[in-house]
């Protein structure tokens, strides 16, 4: 089973680019959209998603942030949102149930520049981790999507200059090693824990992603009990369309 994710900064925008393509080269399982920045009545689906179930998970303020998951197979059951008022209103969480696993698409919000947003950042965190710890109980969960933070030096092209920037700040990446130190393992480090220069995000500014001065912020983490059906992790920079790129996994 082949699962992608895609931060594709506004699903109408790359819709005009190259995202059909996308689909019928990859032809994935599975599909995860991040920040796709509109209604799904807004929205026009090329065909090559024709023979998928369609999940949405809108944000009330328009035009911003959202997920979407596109799926091959029929969830048994669809949860919008984490259940908190307060971490709901931006469409930033769908959880689907597979008779094998619990899928949990995310889009974590940004702290923003000088981390003003760092506190709600922090309290989203542990709201999310709490989500998806509570899912695991019933059977694996493999969560994905764009986390918003750097874990280690080696996910991004400049850490040193980026120590206390959002995303790369002591306080999300400690957070985030609670997340994985709930239950989970980073599909792409355990399978390429030394791998340098791997990232799926480029900034549009001064020719980042021609240089590849990235950061690896898209993820697909899964229970480490599950951690042996994953036999590939992927990231693919040559996908053009966002500032990210996909990534993927495969399952047996």
């Amino acid at each position: 089973m082949k699962l992608l994710s895609w931060n594709v900064n506004g699903i109408r925008a790359v819709i005009e680019k190259n995202f059909g393509e996308f689909v019928s080269t990859e032809q994935p399982d599975i599909l995860c959209l991040q920040e796709t920045k509109a209604r799904p009545e807004q929205v026009q689906l090329p065909l090559e998603l024709s023979g998928y179930h369609t999940y949405w998970n809108s944000a009330e303020k328009p035009g911003y942030s959202g997920v979407a998951v596109f799926s091959r197979e029929e969830p048994l059951e669809v949860q919008l949102g984490m259940g908190h008022d307060e971490h709901d209103r931006e469409g930033r969480v769908l959880t689907l149930e597979f008779p094998e696993f619990i899928l949990v698409n995310v889009y974590t919000p940004n702290a923003q520049d000088e981390l003003k947003r760092l506190p709600y950042r922090l309290s989203w965190d542990e709201a999310f981790r709490q989500h998806v710890a509570k899912h695991a109980l019933k059977k694996p969960v493999v969560f994905c999507g764009d986390l918003n933070v750097a874990h280690h030096e080696i996910d991004l092209a400049r850490p040193k200059d980026n120590r206390k920037n959002p995303g790369f700040s002591d306080e999300e990446r400690e957070s985030f090693g609670k997340l994985l130190g709930a239950g989970f393992t980073d599909t792409f480090r355990h399978l390429y824990p030394d791998l340098t220069d791997a990232y799926s995000w480029w900034s549009y500014r001064g020719g980042a992603r021609q240089r590849n001065v990235g950061w690896r912020i898209d993820y697909f983490g899964v229970s480490t009990s599950f951690i042996d059906r994953v036999t590939a992790a992927e990231i693919l920079p040559k996908v053009l369309g966002s500032d990210h790129c996909p990534v993927g996994i495969t399952l047996t």
